[in-house]
């Protein structure tokens, strides 16, 4: 005896065992981006002004820097993950489900590298024009 139904056998369906690991991934990158944000929240109140110079020359310091990109990629990693998980939901055309996921995949990667692009440009040169 195996497992699932006779027909779902024949059809080849059944659990792809991706499942799992999504979900936990997930899982993950939702608690760290919590503790990223939070850390960067109680770190802009920290700053003794919020006026542009000050700004710059926190995110100068490579403490700063660091898990800033870092809340960067995790936040557009977790974006990634639920829009497929969306996307594979409610997109049932095999053409457009992989265009969709194609772009979205597009997307999550540029703006990551678009953000850490920013905060290395400020890091490095402390100017943000």
């Amino acid at each position: 005896m195996g497992t699932g139904t006779g027909i779902g056998r024949v059809r080849g369906l059944g659990s792809a065992k991706h499942g799992a690991h999504h979900w936990l991934a997930q899982r993950y990158t939702a608690v760290g981006n919590l503790l990223l944000v939070l850390w960067l929240l109680f770190s802009l109140i920290s700053l003794p002004g919020l006026d542009y110079e000050s700004v710059v020359g926190w995110i100068a310091n490579p403490l700063v820097a660091v898990p800033m990109m870092l809340m960067l990629v995790s936040i557009f990693y977790h974006l990634r993950l639920g829009m497929q998980v969306m996307l594979e939901d409610y997109v049932h055309d095999k053409g457009l489900s992989f265009l969709s996921v194609l772009l979205l995949n597009f997307y999550a990667i540029g703006g990551a590298a678009a953000g850490i692009f920013a905060i290395a440009k400020i890091a490095f040169t402390g100017a943000a024009d």
